[in-house]
């Protein structure tokens, strides 16, 4: 379809989203073909949904072997891909962490994590830290910063919130205590700038839900399954809290999260605690297990420590003056405005991202990114004025 028709016809869906000016018309290893004939090396990876990149054959393999067999069943129906896509996932986190819940997407799996933390301590305060980004629900959204004043919309939040600094370990007593029921965060901030809190925070936060007998949640959406170079950033970070929500790179492009719990939470479950429809489904599990299994498999994990020391030795040119994050969750540090860098990287058929912070250009590759591609983007950055 021509740009002219997709003009026409856009007044079908809700005008909600700003779009780059580029229509994709279909996806190959980390390449996006336009249909205008242009071809877009993807350092942006779907909102960090395609760790394996497009159209990958193992991906595409399990699709088509599991929509044949059953695309779909009720969870009051017993399953062995689901256990054993929740088996794989608990060994591949190597966090202790042995429970498993299937859900759809990242938003609902931070919903449950937070309405279980809420049940089991009968508290009434969530904590979250400044910058963060959980989602668009009514929980989630309610811990995530600045939604009120921009988007939340609905007329309150279902429970107390606070927020805390995300770098400043000394202001969490003051702001964490015997009435918070949870404290959720990312411990690498994606919308925030691709932000590491880092392993003393992330002790120190680990430390005080202990103190007060709180619930330590890991928003690990955007940074883990494998994008982190770790299975998860608490395995890079050493720090294990008491329930981890996973999404997006889970999935490589197919709605599937899952929430994964400690033993002690896991204990006070009872039936009907949390519920879903789609969660769990047999495609979706299919395609974890698959995804799970492709990055092991072909050591996409080295791949992206080793690619991502390559982006911070190389990538330092033009308008970049340094780079912060960890794994494939990066953020390049412009010298001007970011969106300009960004406008003029798509100029030079390449797509990265940006973030809440006006000048941090995102970078949220597919695991399978190579040294090779990362010179392109350093050639093109080189061009650009600082």
């Amino acid at each position: 379809m021509a740009a002219t028709n997709i003009a026409a016809h856009a007044g079908h869906l809700a005008n909600v989203f700003a779009q780059y000016p580029v229509e994709v018309a279909h996806g190959e290893g980390v390449w996006l073909h336009a249909r205008d004939g242009r071809k877009i090396l993807d350092f942006y990876g779907g909102h960090a949904v395609a760790g394996l990149g497009y159209a990958h054959p193992r991906w595409l393999a399990a699709l088509e072997r599991q929509a044949r067999q059953m695309a779909f069943q009720t969870n009051a129906l017993p399953m062995l891909i689901r256990e054993r896509a929740a088996a794989k996932l608990a060994k591949f986190a190597a966090l202790g962490l042995e429970t498993v819940f299937w859900l759809n997407s990242g938003a609902e799996a931070n919903e449950n994590a937070l309405k279980l933390a809420f049940k089991i301590t009968g508290r009434a305060k969530a904590v979250a830290l400044e910058q963060s980004f959980h989602g668009r629900t009514a929980a989630a959204g309610a811990v995530t910063w600045g939604a009120r004043q921009k988007w939340y919309g609905f007329p309150r939040t279902p429970f107390d919130v606070g927020f805390t600094p995300r770098d400043d370990a000394a202001a969490l007593e003051r702001n964490i205590d015997r009435d918070t029921a949870a404290v959720i965060v990312e411990p690498v901030q994606g919308v925030g700038g691709a932000y590491p809190l880092g392993k003393p925070m992330l002790q120190a936060l680990r430390q005080r839900c202990d103190d007060v007998g709180a619930i330590l949640i890991f928003d690990e959406v955007q940074c883990g399954v494998g994008r982190s170079g770790s299975p998860f950033a608490a395995n890079f970070y050493a720090v294990t809290p008491d329930m981890v929500t996973a999404a997006k790179a889970l999935g490589n492009g197919f709605p599937v999260s899952a929430l994964l719990l400690s033993d002690r939470i896991a204990a006070q479950l009872k039936y009907d605690d949390m519920g879903t429809t789609f969660g769990g489904g047999p495609m979706a599990c299919a395609i974890a297990e698959a995804v799970i299994d492709t990055i092991e498999s072909e050591s996409l994990l080295a791949n992206v420590r080793q690619v991502s020391n390559y982006i911070r030795s190389s990538c330092i040119v033009g308008p970049i003056t340094g780079v912060q994050g960890l794994g494939f969750l990066l953020g390049l540090k412009t010298s001007r405005p970011a969106k300009e860098v960004q406008a003029a990287l798509l100029d030079k058929n390449i797509l990265a991202g940006t973030s809440a912070d006006p000048n941090i250009l995102r970078l949220l590759p597919a695991y399978i990114m190579n040294e090779g591609h990362v010179d392109l983007l350093s050639d093109a950055l080189a061009k650009i004025p600082a």
